[in-house]
């Protein structure tokens, strides 16, 4: 059996098979060999700088007096940190191109409507001192002058400090600002809108734009537009409840200067005020004349006439005004 031909036949394939598997390792062996002498001829020629560069750290580390496995081990970390850090920057979208998309701020928008008039809803959004009152995180807040103020604020343990400078300001209108500081600035609106006489709609629109670990995470979850939202709650129900402002500026800024004191202001309202009520009294005292006269001439078209007798051309025509028995005792 082992000299028949299908024996013979098949061990003829099985060789054939096997030198075609072996010429085709040699040929993949041979690629291999081929590049890595390509890359250490680069390598000689100073062609790869990345490795040259490696080598370069490597031989100065052993020249400070390192051991050759400790420089592997210090150049094997710093790549590793330098990955680290690239992957971090890519988390941003790296390049310089992602970085300017970080000055892209954050869009706040809340509004609430309060029981109260327009008045008073302005008044006391300019009492910055007492936000302290109602505004969780707010510490402190101070009027420095007439168009800055400054405010000092909690975020988690940390504490942080802003100044805030209007830039226009006009009363039962809006109020803008500006702000700086170490962790972030806004540009910020506030207006106020009379819905009926004792209903009034705030409205707050905020570009923010943060600096800062704490900050830039909590713009991520939009921490900044829920804080608003509960400080503007908190506002309503502090204005609402107790009915009136604590106390007011009337001042008007404009451009980011004042363009009329409060103290201006408040002498002018009373001058229109007396002008308003000296028209109110010319008007009543009008309507009055008016009335008196109508009511007279009223009275002269309702009054009875007197008896008047009619006169008579001829005396046959005037009738007898004598007595009955007169007459009877006559004939």
């Amino acid at each position: 059996m082992a000299q028949s031909e299908a024996v013979d036949r098949l061990k003829a394939e099985f060789q054939s098979y096997l030198a075609a598997q072996t010429e085709r390792m040699l040929v993949g062996v041979g690629r291999k060999l081929g590049e890595t002498t390509v890359k250490l001829t680069d390598i000689a020629e100073g062609n790869s700088p990345g490795f040259a560069k490696l080598a370069l750290d490597g031989g100065r580390k052993i020249a400070e007096g390192k051991s050759p496995m400790r420089a592997a081990v210090e150049l094997g970390a710093g790549r590793l940190k330098d990955k680290a850090v690239g992957a971090f920057k890519s988390l941003g979208g790296g390049g310089g191109r992602k970085r300017g998309a970080g000055n892209k701020p954050t869009v706040i928008l809340e509004f609430v409507d309060i029981g109260v008039d327009l008045r008073t809803a302005y008044d006391q959004w300019t009492q910055y001192q007492e936000f302290s009152t109602f505004a969780k995180g707010v510490k402190s807040a101070s009027r420095a002058d007439d168009t800055t103020s400054d405010w000092q604020l909690k975020v988690f343990w940390s504490n942080r400090s802003w100044k805030a400078h209007t830039t226009e300001q006009l009363p039962d209108d809006r109020i803008q600002w500006t702000s700086e500081g170490a962790k972030g600035t806004t540009k910020g609106i506030v207006s106020f809108h009379p819905l009926a006489d004792r209903l009034t709609r705030v409205l707050l629109i905020i570009e923010y734009y943060p600096k800062g670990l704490f900050e830039k995470t909590g713009n991520i979850w939009r921490a900044q537009g829920r804080r608003a939202r509960l400080d503007l709650k908190n506002f309503a129900r502090f204005v609402t409840l107790r009915g009136e402002a604590t106390d007011a500026w009337r001042g008007e800024i404009r451009d980011g200067e004042v363009a009329r004191t409060h103290e201006d202001a408040l002498e002018q309202e009373q001058e229109q005020d007396q002008e308003e009520g000296r028209e109110h009294e010319l008007q009543e005292k009008s309507d009055d004349d008016t009335y008196e006269e109508e009511y007279e001439g009223a009275d002269e078209e309702e009054g009875e006439p007197e008896d008047e007798e009619p006169e008579y051309e001829d005396e046959a025509d005037e009738p007898d005004r004598r007595p009955a028995h007169a007459g009877a005792a006559r004939r």
